[in-house]
């Protein structure tokens, strides 16, 4: 029985990279000077230091534009509130979404029943969900149908099996 993973993750080391980048690009440019803007890489969280919304935003901005030159989903990130820090200075957690929750796949498995293509079944297994279907086609055609819809988070299909 032919089968493949939908799976949700995040290449950790481009996306270290980019914040190195940021990182260097925002103690070179000169609307930085003098903020002190930093951009930090944590276990499962990327944390923002500015002076100002303005010079976070802007902070923001830089990093989005590392990501995408590097092929990393901004789907991954989910940004946290801005909170006021010491001086007048702002912080900004922002969280990596690696893994798909209970809650999206229960979306994507109502997703894949919606389809109403013969013998295609779900099962979830920990942070990924299998997909199995009596034909490969069924499989493509739920590859395809996937793609093409927004669930949110980036997901990648794996582990294809005949």
């Amino acid at each position: 029985m032919p089968t493949f993973d939908v799976v949700s993750e995040v290449d950790m080391q481009e996306i270290r990279n980019a914040v190195d980048q940021a990182s260097r690009e925002i103690s070179t440019r000169y609307d930085f000077k003098g903020t002190d803007s930093t951009v930090e890489l944590t276990e499962k969280t990327i944390e923002m230091h500015s002076e100002s919304d303005q010079r976070l935003k802007a902070l923001v901005q830089v990093l989005e534009e590392k990501l995408v030159k590097r092929k990393v989903s901004l789907k991954a990130l989910s940004y946290g509130k801005i909170e006021e820090a010491t001086k007048g200075t702002v912080n900004q957690t922002v969280t990596l979404n690696v893994g798909i929750n209970q809650d999206k796949a229960k979306e994507i498995g109502k997703f894949i029943k919606e389809l109403g293509l013969k013998g295609l079944s779900h099962q979830t297994q920990g942070d990924q969900l299998r997909v199995s279907a009596k034909k490969r086609d069924d499989l493509q055609s739920a590859i395809e149908a996937m793609r093409g819809h927004d669930f949110e988070i980036p997901l990648q299909f794996t582990n294809f099996r005949d």
